[in-house]
């Protein structure tokens, strides 16, 4: 066996079926391939049900987003560099990605894309090396980055959440609003 383990290394990402076990052989609800390189980062969205994104490593390059609940590629933008990570904004509908190796863009970047356009809203630079790590704050408003320069930066990225989706059961622990579900 390759270094990758039974069933990986090719280039696919694997949902299990409803009430699967944690059986190693249990079979998959979909297999998405439509990667060209290793897939290096997953997110659910929080807006909308059964919507993941996926991106691509170095010879891939893509971001591609997949409905769940059918099996299908919704849509899928070139990037031009290695995805490392990926996360959804809490407060608005759009995906952080953050970058890596390029030979034709920019490289070591983080950009906000609104989905579903999938526009960039916003292209954060300053990395000197791949931008391995990615956190989004509890409120949603400030998203951190890692890279292989030994730096760790901070990011106002994102507006205040509503009001009122804190009262629909989002907790703010450091006491703002003190809304418990």
């Amino acid at each position: 066996m390759g270094g990758c383990g039974r069933g990986a290394g090719r280039n696919a990402i694997r949902t299990p079926r409803d009430g699967a076990s944690s059986d190693l052989d249990a079979q998959p609800l979909w297999r998405f391939h439509e990667h060209q390189a290793a897939v290096k980062a997953l997110a659910w969205s929080p807006h909308t049900s059964g919507l993941l994104v996926s991106g691509g490593g170095t010879q891939d390059k893509t971001i591609r987003t997949w409905n769940t609940a059918n099996g299908q590629l919704v849509n899928w933008l070139d990037t031009g560099s290695q995805i490392c990570n990926l996360t959804w904004s809490k407060t608005t509908n759009e995906i952080v990605s953050t970058h890596g190796y390029s030979s034709t863009k920019a490289q070591h970047q983080v950009c906000i894309w609104r989905y579903p356009s999938m526009d960039t809203t916003a292209t954060l630079s300053g990395h000197t090396c791949r931008v391995l790590y990615l956190a989004m704050s509890p409120d949603g408003e400030t998203i951190v980055t890692g890279a292989g320069d030994e730096t760790l930066r901070f990011w106002h990225a994102f507006p205040k959440m509503k009001a009122t989706d804190k009262r629909n059961g989002i907790v703010d622990f450091l006491g703002r609003d003190e809304v418990i579900r």
